[in-house]
């Protein structure tokens, strides 16, 4: 029997270019994050993407692969968040 998922949501906002899901994709396969679900839009020249990934098992601790996103973003030109689902829920409560 598999671990229960433990779910982040990432965002990914900037101006759209070749290559940002491959790195953000990248990033996540190197540390065993699965992405579960990906959406995303461009409005006009501007990228917007949310992915849905299980870090259950994730080779490094939350604030780390959220680093190395971020990093990821700052070399691609975007600004790339992660955050627990647990806490994406509470925020976004009506």
């Amino acid at each position: 029997m598999g671990t229960a998922p433990e779910r982040i949501i990432v965002t990914v906002l900037g101006k759209d270019r070749v290559g940002i899901i491959a790195g953000v994709a990248s990033v996540l396969a190197e540390h065993n994050v699965n992405i579960l679900d990906i959406s995303q839009t461009i409005l006009q020249e501007f990228l917007a993407m949310i992915m849905i990934a299980d870090i259950s098992r994730c080779s490094v601790d939350l604030n780390t692969l959220k680093e190395r996103l971020a990093a990821k973003g700052r070399e691609l030109g975007v600004r790339i968040d992660a955050q627990h689902e647990d806490v994406f829920l509470y925020m976004h409560r009506i």
